[in-house]
């Protein structure tokens, strides 16, 4: 179980930085898929803020990674899945695509809430 955990954080880690790296660089392009039936006004700024904190999740995961406490990586993962759930609820309160705030943002809160939860009892 704790080799799989470390796979899907790894894994977990290198796509949430990838996404951030994204809303960065083009977030025109990647901003459709978040779930939102009309870009906000000011979308972009509200992107480059996504970008930055999507990152940063990414590299922090992968800096706990490397440090090798899978204990902590697991409570770590456990807390940052609030951030999909809050995605979640942002698209949902936005009148957005319940498929995308379920299917997305929902799917990624409970893989990371999993992978947390095999890093703790591994």
């Amino acid at each position: 179980m704790l080799i799989t955990g470390y796979v899907l954080a790894g894994l977990l880690a290198a796509f949430i930085a990838y996404v951030g790296v994204m809303y960065l660089w083009k977030p025109a392009a990647i901003a459709p898929g978040f779930g939102f039936r009309e870009l906000p006004v000011h979308g972009e700024t509200y992107f480059h803020v996504k970008g930055v904190r999507d990152f940063g999740a990414g590299v922090i995961v992968a800096a706990l990674m490397i440090y090798g406490d899978h204990h902590a990586l697991g409570w770590l993962l456990a807390a940052i899945a609030s951030i999909p759930v809050g995605d979640m609820l942002v698209v949902l309160r936005h009148n957005g695509k319940k498929a995308t705030a379920f299917g997305i943002h929902g799917a990624t809160a409970a893989l990371t809430v999993v992978t947390g939860i095999l890093l703790l009892v591994g």
